[in-house]
Order: C-alpha cells, then structure tokens, then sequence
C-alpha cells in the first residue's frame, strides 16, 4: 500500500467499501470538495485530522495515511534511515538500543491492553473519549510493530557484529 498514492489508496478503500464520495466525507464528516482534491492528487498533504477520520470510516491504517504524506515513519528492512542508524552502533550499543525498545514495546501493550480494557467496559462517558480510545489503541499497535521490526534488525546486526569480533 505504501507505493501507491494517498488519493488512490483512499479512493479504492472508499469503493471497496461501497462508498461515494459524498457518503464518505458525510460519514467522516468532511468537506465533500476536500476529499475529491485529496482522491485526485490536487491536495497532497491534507490535514492529519481528516486523515484520521477517513482513516475510521474506512478501517484503512491511520499512520499508513500519514507516511504516505510524508509525515509517519515507515519502518521495514528497506528504510536506509532506521537502518543506517542502527549499522552504525556497536554490539554494547545495539544491546542497550535492544533493552530500551523491548521495554517500549511491553510498555505499550500494557497501554493497549488498559485502553481494550476500557472500552470493553464502556469505562468513557462520550463518543468523543471512545474514538480517542480507539486512535491511542492504533497508533500505539502501529508503534509496537514498528518497534518488533527494529528489533529484528538489531538483532541481525547484533549477529553480524559477533561474527565480525569472532573473527579478529
């Protein structure tokens, strides 16, 4: 998804989903001349806020919209950025970068459990507590498998720098 454009990809969700243009900004409550430029490339960079609603309405990745803006972080093997960062620590250093986003991670699915927690027993008083619920369980899921994704390669690198030690 994240080699297509933000206005194809919503512009698929939306039809897949059996929307028109003008259900769906109703549903997301937005302009209905605002989501045509975003679906034609005319507003490249729209607003997070009517990302995230668009996002909800079509269950589509709220930070896979923001990555493609220019404004998420995209982490896979391929992202030179994350990946040159971490090449360039040595073993104690990829050990104390492992230790600290292993404690990241359980950090925040402690929140996400707590969060699911909360909306299960209906413990928010407002539509509006319920969706921000909802967002901090996504963003926090979209950080946790970003995070599992650093791990894995401070683990390949944590190999590759034993093998180069074991060798000298």
């Amino acid at each position: 998804m994240l080699d297509k454009k933000l206005g194809e990809v919503i512009a698929k969700a939306r039809e897949d989903k059996g929307l028109s243009q003008r259900q769906l900004a109703k549903l997301a409550n937005i302009n209905n001349s605002e989501l045509s430029k975003i679906e034609s490339g005319i507003r490249k960079e729209p607003n997070p806020k009517m990302l995230r609603k668009i996002s909800s309405v079509l269950d589509v990745n709220y930070n896979d919209l923001m990555y493609m803006i220019g404004m998420g972080l995209e982490v896979t093997p391929l992202n030179y950025f994350i990946k040159n960062h971490y090449s360039n620590m040595n073993l104690d250093e990829l050990n104390t970068a492992e230790i600290n986003i292993l404690g990241s991670i359980e950090n925040s699915e402690k929140l996400v459990s707590s969060c699911k927690k909360q909306l299960d027993n209906e413990e928010y008083t407002s539509d509006k507590e319920k969706e921000l619920l909802i967002h901090t369980i996504e963003d926090n899921e979209y950080q946790i498998n970003s995070s599992q994704e650093i791990i894995k390669l401070i683990q390949s690198l944590k190999v590759k720098e034993r093998n180069k030690n074991a060798k000298k």
